[in-house]
């Protein structure tokens, strides 16, 4: 290479350069295309005027127009110790997650008055604050334990109304267990533990109960076969009297009838002594007593 013309091959190589820079410079500021990731928005901006909102996917804008690229998807706020006070004035406090996004139709007014991405967590935790304060203040302590799932649903719908005025819409509340001063949780451990030895009682005197009116059912049902065995004796030995005396009845009726039947058992049991008599007379004879088959003459 000619040393006189090497001067003039670096002037021109830092041309080509420098045409490069500016050419790719002017490519980047022209440039039409550009991406909206998923769970986003572009916001469209001209000369600082919100002109339009962009869809996910591919966006072509003329070089006088930026894209700024905002979030829809779920965001996170925590709120540690939101205090409040009870109907009966005791003092609350409890620790909440409040998940919520961006509506999507809201998104060029929240871009414009409150957030450039999409992030509210500022916002939600003071409404968070101020709604736990209004809910818990409606209800006692004692409703506020027992009544727990209805006071996080009016949290969650006040929450929702109080949000909706900054474009964002809850999709979940987290609320961990209420805190109370410490003489009211031993107040409350001490009624807990009172209530719970009631109960026991009353299962106690139920169970006692219980046991008293199976003994009386079994005594009733003694009774009952006591009463039923005795109807029956009774009603039996009515019967074989009814029989005796029907049977007596019967004889006699045949006796009144016929006088050759008393006559003839009167003989039947003279022939039996007959039998038996050993033939000895008897020691002692009274007036008038019968001696054993003598008849008188005559008879």
């Amino acid at each position: 290479m000619n040393p006189a013309t090497a001067p003039n091959v670096n002037k021109g190589l830092i041309v080509y350069v420098v045409i490069a820079i500016v050419a790719l410079l002017l490519l980047k500021m022209l440039w039409p295309f550009y991406s909206v990731p998923t769970g986003s928005r572009g916001v469209v901006t001209q000369f600082g005027r919100i002109v339009g909102i962009e869809n996910e996917g591919l966006a072509i804008l003329p070089p006088w127009q930026k894209l700024a690229i905002f979030s829809i998807r779920a965001e996170q706020a925590n709120i540690d110790n939101a205090g409040g006070s009870t109907s009966d004035t005791q003092p609350v406090s409890v620790s909440l997650t409040v998940r919520y996004s961006i509506m999507t139709d809201k998104v060029a007014e929240v871009y414009e008055k409150y957030s450039h991405n999409g992030d509210l967590s500022s916002y939600v935790q003071t409404a968070t604050q101020e709604v736990f304060k209004a809910v818990t203040a409606r209800y006692s302590a004692p409703d506020l334990i027992s009544e727990r799932a209805k006071v996080s649903a009016d949290i969650n719908s006040a929450l929702q109304a109080k949000l909706s005025l900054y474009g964002a819409q809850v999709i979940n509340i987290d609320m961990r267990n209420f805190e109370f001063s410490e003489s009211y949780m031993h107040a409350i451990n001490d009624k807990v533990t009172q209530e719970q030895l009631r109960l026991a009682a009353e299962n106690r005197l139920k169970t006692v109960e219980a046991e008293q009116k199976q003994k009386v059912a079994v005594a009733e049902a003694e009774a009952a076969a006591v009463r039923a065995r005795a109807d029956g004796d009774a009603y039996a030995n009515l019967k074989v009297a009814t029989a005796q005396a029907e049977a007596l009845k019967v004889q006699n009726s045949a006796l009144a009838q016929n006088k050759d039947v008393l006559e003839l058992r009167r003989i039947e049991v003279e022939r039996v002594k007959a039998e038996r008599w050993n033939g000895q007379l008897p020691q002692n004879v009274y007036a008038g007593a019968p001696i054993p088959f003598f008849t008188p003459a005559g008879h």
